[in-house]
């Protein structure tokens, strides 16, 4: 918060910026990589709404789910994080119940904007898909790709335009996170080249958690196996806008409808950086990062609206797993913020996590 504020003091997490304007929440989702160990564990079984949200995912995977459960909440998981099969499936569920969470404590979004996967946890909390059929068609995605040779994702400090140099053998942009945050995506062998490459040529890059080569042309199969299913699916117009990071825009009637749209979301690059640019120019907003760690926060800070104070940005959970305790005092903050903004409900939504609740 500003110095001379009678306001909480702002906990890591939360954007600085003018509190006088009504801001409208747009929740954010991340998507693959935002995947670490025990993610939000501190909140199952101690927050209901939460709790509840979770076991419908997983329930909805069946013996699957309950390994997937098991692997979450133990010290030592067998799989490790970069297991899509294990990995997919979890952060969908963290996602989906944050969500629940904050919109349990009255929260009703004006917007809501998914990374990558997260684009599907969004399109259930928008009502364009029963949550059923997202886990059905996530359950699909992940049994295709376990026949798409081993590739990765990298995450380099660089334009598009200074990567293009580096591009070509299946190694293409999957995803602009910022102007200068650009993800690539490609075969392991290739990528690896590529990585090399960049180091020799003094640029910093990061493995993201991930064996598929998300968002390129080596998840097509997976895109002609998942349109045939996404045929038989229900789609609605959404309650409230969604803002597609494939389209850099809110979702148009015919766009819910076009099952080639969602069938081909895994083989084309998520346009993070524009889309955050038109929700933030269509109005002002609080930004609220519904999922575990906080990538989305931390590229939202670096966004002029942001930096303005206009619009603002919180995290939900803390940045990387630092106990039960921690994840507990995260969501507190968050509640606390939304409270202080004036963007709670009725009180009484969750029973757990009081508004008056101590920010740090």
């Amino acid at each position: 918060m500003e110095n001379g504020s009678n306001r909480p003091r702002q906990p890591c997490g939360m954007s600085s910026g003018r509190e006088s304007r009504q801001r409208s929440v747009a929740l954010l989702f991340p998507g693959t990589g935002a995947q670490h160990a025990r993610m939000a564990a501190g909140l199952y079984g101690h927050e209901p709404v939460f709790t509840r949200a979770v076991d419908a995912v997983l329930d909805l995977l069946g013996p699957e789910g309950g390994a997937v459960r098991a692997d979450w909440l133990t010290r030592e998981p067998a799989p490790p994080l970069d297991a899509d099969e294990r990995a997919a499936p979890l952060l969908f569920a963290v996602d989906y119940a944050m969500g629940r969470l904050v919109e349990s404590w009255g929260v009703r979004p004006a917007a809501y904007l998914g990374h990558s996967m997260g684009e599907c946890v969004a399109a259930v909390l928008a009502g364009v898909l029963s949550l059923a059929d997202a886990v059905m068609l996530l359950r699909e995605r992940v049994g295709a790709q376990r026949a798409v040779p081993p590739g990765g994702m990298l995450a380099v400090a660089a334009t598009p335009a200074e990567l293009s140099g580096y591009l070509g053998d299946g190694v293409v942009v999957g995803a602009l996170n910022a102007p200068r945050h650009t993800v690539l995506s490609g075969p392991e062998r290739a990528l690896r080249v590529v990585e090399r490459r960049l180091a020799a040529d003094g640029r910093t890059s990061r493995r993201l958690a991930t064996r598929t080569p998300y968002h390129s042309p080596a998840l097509a199969p997976v895109a002609h196996g998942t349109e045939t299913l996404l045929r038989t699916v229900r789609r609605s117009a959404p309650r409230r806008p969604l803002y597609s990071a494939y389209l850099a825009r809110p979702v148009r009637e015919e766009d819910v409808l076009s099952a080639r749209f969602w069938a081909e979301q895994p083989t084309a690059p998520v346009l993070f950086w524009p889309t955050l640019d038109r929700l933030l120019g269509d109005g002002d907003r609080l930004l609220v990062e519904a999922g575990p760690g906080q990538s989305l926060t931390v590229l939202a800070r670096g966004h002029r609206a942001v930096r303005s104070g206009r619009s603002a940005v919180i995290g939900t959970l803390p940045a990387r797993a630092l106990g039960p305790e921690e994840d507990r005092r995260a969501v507190r903050a968050a509640r606390a913020r939304l409270a202080a903004e004036g963007l709670l409900g009725a009180p009484g939504h969750s029973g757990v996590l009081p508004v008056d609740a101590p920010v740090s």
